[in-house]
């Protein structure tokens, strides 16, 4: 029986990382080959355990070069491609946008042409819950997949436009597709520049670790191996064309979140400083997950025990993060 080859996209990143992790732990059968630029927020040293494996393969590539793309397609046959490289960080995308169209709107495109050109049997995107925009804070609606796609960021302006072009090369060309549209993920290896493990490494510090306005924002809370779950339910399971929310019902505002890491390391929250909120910054993301429930995903951390858990690891894998604070 032919190997199935899978090419994941930024699997050098966050979750991308621990995807790769994943499949390569889970389906030994399966040829997994990690394509990443290695930008600022990719890192190779999470897969020190995994890349002497037989079936693991890193590329060094730009999803935006579409010369070499279209030769690692050729080259290599895949059958499933899930995407997740793209630029992520709302504050630099307020900075500088470009870059942000450049990898994730065109870097998205050269990636579906060359799965149409080369029959991929299924192309996942991985989207997010900002392309719904916000909710009010005191609102009860939970976004669904019919949602509006409204999105406030040039963040997640840029992944709605890629989320609707890959909706659109499924419906024009037929190409196999699911997106997954996500919460906020959080759990080992994420950059410390975003809010989880910049409060922990801060706290670590005893440095202030800053809230934007008055810490009131709600974000759901999934961890990164329920979310690898959910991905591979979709990637087996999922019916073609269609998206999938995932999120666990952990919803906290930034507050609560920075408030339960400073009990958890018997920190001050003297420590806490209140900032300039960010731009446009939206109010609450909460999305309903009953559809890839349906397919028999369920999410297995509460808030509680993961934040435990991240928290410990962060702590216990402190020259990790310490050499990456500089970017």
């Amino acid at each position: 029986m032919k190997r199935k080859r899978v090419l994941i996209t930024g699997g050098a990143g966050f979750i991308g990382g621990n995807f790769v992790s994943y499949l390569i732990n889970k389906y030994p059968q399966y040829d997994i080959y990690n394509l990443d630029l290695l930008t600022y927020a990719g890192e190779l040293a999470k897969h020190e355990k995994i890349e002497m494996k037989d079936n693991y393969h890193f590329i060094h590539a730009d999803i935006k070069d579409r010369q070499t793309i279209f030769s690692i397609f050729e080259r290599n046959r895949f059958d499933y491609v899930i995407h997740f490289a793209a630029e992520t960080h709302v504050d630099r995308s307020i900075k500088d946008p470009e870059i942000f169209v450049l990898t994730n709107v065109l870097g998205t495109q050269i990636l579906l042409d060359a799965s149409k050109a080369y029959d991929v049997k299924k192309f996942i995107y991985m989207s997010t819950d900002e392309v719904y925009g916000d909710l009010e804070l005191d609102s009860t609606v939970l976004f669904t997949e019919d949602s509006l796609i409204q999105p406030n960021s040039p963040y997640s302006a840029s992944k709605a436009s890629a989320d609707l072009l890959v909706r659109a090369y499924y419906q024009t060309y037929g190409l196999p597709i699911n997106i997954i549209r996500c919460s906020n993920n959080y759990g080992p290896y994420q950059m410390p520049d975003k809010l989880i493990p910049l409060t922990i490494s801060r706290l670590l510090q005893n440095q202030k670790v800053p809230i934007y306005g008055d810490g009131k924002n709600i974000r759901d809370w999934l961890h990164v191996q329920d979310h690898c779950d959910a991905i591979d339910v979709v990637v087996h399971k999922g019916v073609r064309g269609e998206v999938y929310n995932v999120g666990s019902y952990n919803e906290r505002t930034n507050l609560e979140v920075v408030r339960t890491i400073v009990e958890a390391l018997d920190k001050s929250g003297d420590l806490i400083e209140f900032v300039t909120d960010r731009l446009g910054h939206d109010k609450r993301y909460a999305i309903e997950a009953i559809k890839i429930e349906q397919l028999g995903w369920q999410p297995l951390y509460d808030f509680e025990t993961g934040i435990r858990e991240t928290v410990a690891w962060y702590v216990a894998n402190r020259e990790w993060w310490e050499g990456l604070m500089g970017g």
